[in-house]
């Protein structure tokens, strides 16, 4: 029955959730910036300059634009000289580049280089994975790259939209959630009890995360603002976000990815067992599936705090080389360090939940069914 459900259910999620997403776009400022693909042609002149006693390298280039109404056109830019650059930023003829177009005071056109274009260099690194990831699992690798596909798509279409909306961000990420879940799992890893048990599983280790990361959010007295992107988010928008629910709903998108990988290998672990040995009870599944389950943990909590230290690197470099001399207790106190805590907390937790939730779930479905 739960299979010949599954797959309406899915497209239906994705179908319910598409129109929620649409917004009503803004009207186009009068000035608006416009950004272009180009390439380095040549580099006419390059080194330093003094501004206002300060050495500032720059480089006088001259590029071809390769896109838009000005493909074909070529120009020379000052690159370093209006907005400041490092060494690093300098270009190479050849180099393909963004360039953005902007309007001065006396309403000429300033063309400014902001960055590299890196998507042709990323391009076939993606083929290249999309191809190990089949050769390795075949058709239910492609169900996992079409279920990452729907991830950001529900993620781009739905959650950032209806935040932007004004809606609940937590509300609204753990909707999110379920649509990822109903169908990253089942493209993954098919349609079948096992993975229905899996899925429970996560829904509800899930649900526990989310509590537990109001209760942490709440007595820590964070706001959401903690980091700088969500300091310059808040500058830069018209519309109302609640940005403590906008971290929770981080959260739980963060933990969702790690408590899919628990669920499915433990309730694979379990139905392995039960079909090991059919005479196993329930007590002796439950068993044997948290011994598999506290392995599993141990590496993945290891994971998690890898994945968020990596990701906050330069916090860590502002605790060891300290440059302020702040007390090692008002640094650690602070929101953007607090909030890490928080989040590796939050998912840790909720992985521990998930073992003898999933464990105890798929045993007593087995022993259940056994004696029917």
């Amino acid at each position: 029955m739960l299979r010949r459900f599954s797959l309406p259910i899915v497209f239906f999620m994705v179908l319910l959730l598409t129109p929620l997403s649409r917004l009503q776009a803004q009207d186009s400022l009068s000035f608006q910036d416009t950004y272009y693909k180009a390439r380095v042609e040549q580099i006419i002149e390059e080194g330093s300059k003094d501004a206002n006693g300060v050495t500032v390298p720059y480089q006088i280039v001259h590029i071809e634009i390769l896109d838009g109404n000005l493909r074909g056109k070529e120009f020379t830019i000052d690159h370093g000289t209006i907005f400041s650059i490092d060494k690093d930023k300098f270009v190479k003829p050849g180099q393909p580049v963004v360039v953005v177009r902007t309007t001065g005071p006396d309403l000429s056109p300033i063309f400014q280089i902001i960055d590299s274009y890196r998507l042709p260099t990323l391009l076939p690194f993606l083929i290249a994975f999309a191809v190990a990831v089949v050769l390795l699992s075949g058709w239910r690798g492609i169900g996992s790259m079409i279920g990452m596909a729907v991830s950001v798509i529900v993620i781009v279409q739905f959650i950032v939209p209806q935040i932007l909306a004004g809606n609940d961000p937590l509300i609204i990420s753990i909707a999110g959630s379920m649509c990822i879940m109903l169908t990253t799992i089942y493209l993954a890893h098919g349609f079948s009890l096992q993975t229905s048990i899996a899925l429970v599983s996560t829904l509800l280790t899930l649900l526990f995360t989310g509590g537990l990361s109001v209760l942490l959010v709440k007595a820590t007295h964070l706001t959401g603002l903690g980091s700088e992107d969500a300091y310059s988010l808040k500058l830069g928008l018209t519309t109302i976000v609640n940005f403590k629910g906008l971290l929770l709903g981080g959260i739980l998108i963060g933990a969702l990815g790690v408590l899919d990988d628990v669920t499915t290998g433990l309730t694979a672990s379990v139905f392995e067992l039960k079909r090991a040995n059919a005479n196993l009870s329930f007590s002796e599944l439950f068993s044997a599936g948290l011994r598999v389950g506290r392995e599993h943990v141990s590496s993945l909590v290891n994971t998690l705090v890898l994945a968020y230290a990596g990701a906050s690197l330069p916090i860590f470099i502002i605790l060891i080389t300290n440059p302020n001399n702040y007390p090692l207790w008002s640094i650690i106190n602070s929101e953007t360090i607090t909030e890490e805590i928080v989040r590796t907390l939050s998912g840790s937790f909720g992985l521990i939940a998930a073992v003898p939730l999933t464990t105890a779930i798929a045993a007593w479905h087995l022993t259940r069914r056994a004696h029917k």
